[in-house]
């Protein structure tokens, strides 16, 4: 059992939250009425994370996506109304990191999407804060066979631009929302490069540079880190921790 505050201390010194410039806050975003003993992870802090944890008497909601981003309206109305009210009407609090849980050395989901895939050399470059990282793969790939496996790892069909024909070698990625990234990649000079989501000029610089790009899902590409922080939380304090998968194909 552990109180909220405590908790997030301990995450903010953990994962170097203070040095991180983030678009929303990260920590505590919602203090709720009693210490942890049941911890649920889930990606995003969506209404349908919390009725699954609330279900399961959580106690506290850890996510990687929560709530008050930057540009958006503040208030609480609406869908985010409907989702403040479930959550304190259930006595739980919400505590998210989002910049700082990508970058992370070990519990980080770049670091965990590099462990799921197999990828070997994981580290990251240092551009963007810590969240752009490089790799390699066991062997040389043929591109569509890399999509095909980095596909079945995750459990969804990933979309591939083929920049170029040779064997994918080396690779970096950044999970999520990080094609804005691609040129930087390539400046690297890997073969491919993965993240989540895939834009219109996207297709157009990838095969412009030469570079193979994977658009492997937002969601399905930040699952991992917020698992590992769950785990390591409950092993660290002695308390109950459940990941909730809820499923988004984006």
């Amino acid at each position: 059992m552990i109180e909220p505050h405590a908790l997030t201390t301990y995450c903010d010194q953990l994962l170097a939250a203070a040095d991180f410039t983030d678009y929303a806050p990260n920590g505590l975003q919602v203090e709720g009425e009693r210490p942890i003993r049941r911890l649920v992870s889930g990606v995003t802090a969506s209404l349908a994370l919390i009725t699954a944890a609330l279900e399961l008497q959580a106690d506290a909601l850890l996510v990687h996506h929560g709530w008050f981003w930057k540009g958006e309206n503040p208030c609480l109305t609406g869908l985010k109304g409907r989702r403040a009210r479930a959550l304190i009407r259930g006595g739980a609090s919400l505590i998210a990191y989002h910049l700082p849980l990508d970058a992370h050395l070990t519990l980080g989901n770049n670091a965990m999407l590099a462990a799921h895939l197999g990828v070997l050399d994981a580290q990251p470059t240092g551009i963007g804060n810590g969240v752009l990282w490089t790799g390699r793969l066991s062997e040389p790939t043929p591109p569509a066979l890399w999509a095909e496996d980095v596909g079945a790892r995750l459990g969804r069909t990933a979309t591939l631009v083929t920049g170029a024909d040779a064997p994918v070698k080396r690779i970096a990625w950044c999970t999520g929302g990080g094609q804005g990234y691609l040129e930087a990649a390539a400046a690297l000079g890997v073969e491919a490069y993965l993240s989540g989501e895939i834009s219109e000029q996207t297709t157009h610089t990838a095969r412009e540079l030469g570079v193979c790009y994977l658009a492997a899902g937002h969601h399905a590409t930040e699952r991992y880190g917020v698992q590992a922080l769950g785990r390591h939380l409950a092993e660290r304090f002695g308390l109950d921790h459940r990941y909730v998968e809820i499923d988004n194909p984006a």
